[in-house]
């Protein structure tokens, strides 16, 4: 950023953004994805982007100022895992990240349901967030095993992320469980409401059968993902619901009815300007 000369009436001077390159931030192969790699990029990327617009949605609105930073502190961090797994996700279809992030329809998401779900209150965008952070940790941390060298990459910088993110979940499950009478039913109600959604993160496609070796078995995840869960379950109280789960589909393009509206949002600007840069 730069500042001309000669601006000195103009107390706030003129203001030029210097042009920087981005690619650095990001883990790049000169080798396309397969398709069967794409779609499940699309995968990774779309639940990361879907649930970085939710957790975006409470900026100014958190309940106290430090939680509006770390809230958007967060949904920053999953935008960028998404920026990388999208863009590695078209190059086998030659679009760039934006194409995929602003030009697709509803059905071409392969987000899962437990991302789009509405922010609700405060107690339901945590306990969203517990169930998230603890699944992403558990999920990277066998993917960077991956032989595909971008997903492994990508993996090995995202688990260092997902780590806090996990940690600030927990902190606040604790908080809001031990805390009054009333927090401690709006998260039992939000358990309640969120949980059947996380069994569709466990689900095995047939793309996985296809990707051995590269991709991560959901159905693999599950009893790390349980264990991991324990310690604060424990000190709380808290019981998980034994309810139904969730049909799920979202890896198939059938989704909630929560996210077109989303999306309508995310993408209103680049459609209603194609072409526009800033």
């Amino acid at each position: 950023m730069s500042t001309a000369p000669g601006t000195d009436a103009d107390p706030h001077g003129h203001v030029e953004l210097s042009s920087v390159t981005l690619s650095a931030e990001f883990v790049v192969s000169d080798a396309p994805a397969s398709p069967d790699v794409a779609e499940y990029a699309l995968w990774l990327g779309d639940d990361a982007l879907v649930l970085a617009q939710r957790l975006g949605m409470w900026i100014s609105r958190a309940p106290e100022l430090e939680e509006d930073v770390a809230l958007a502190n967060i949904a920053l961090d999953l935008l960028g895992h998404a920026r990388s797994l999208l863009r590695y996700a078209g190059t086998a279809s030659d679009r760039t990240e934006d194409d995929l992030a602003y030009w697709r329809d509803e059905h071409a998401f392969r987000s899962a349901h437990l991302f789009e779900l509405p922010n609700g209150d405060f107690a339901h965008t945590i306990v969203r967030q517990f169930a998230a952070s603890h699944y992403f940790v558990e999920l990277y941390g066998r993917l960077r095993a991956s032989t595909d060298p971008v997903l492994a990459g990508v993996a090995a910088k995202a688990v260092k992320e997902v780590d806090y993110h996990r940690d600030h979940a927990d902190q606040w499950m604790r908080r809001l469980a031990l805390g009054t009478d009333e927090s401690r039913r709006r998260t039992v109600t939000a358990l309640a409401d969120v949980w059947p959604s996380v069994a569709e993160l466990f689900q095995d496609e047939p793309l996985i059968d296809r990707l051995e070796g590269i991709a991560v078995r959901p159905s693999a995840l599950r009893p790390d993902f349980d264990e991991s869960l324990r310690p604060v379950l424990d000190e709380t109280g808290l019981e998980l619901p034994g309810t139904f789960a969730s049909a799920g589909g979202g890896r198939r393009g059938r989704h909630s009815e929560y996210l077109g509206p989303l999306l309508a949002e995310l993408q209103v600007l680049a459609r209603q300007h194609p072409g526009a840069s800033w």
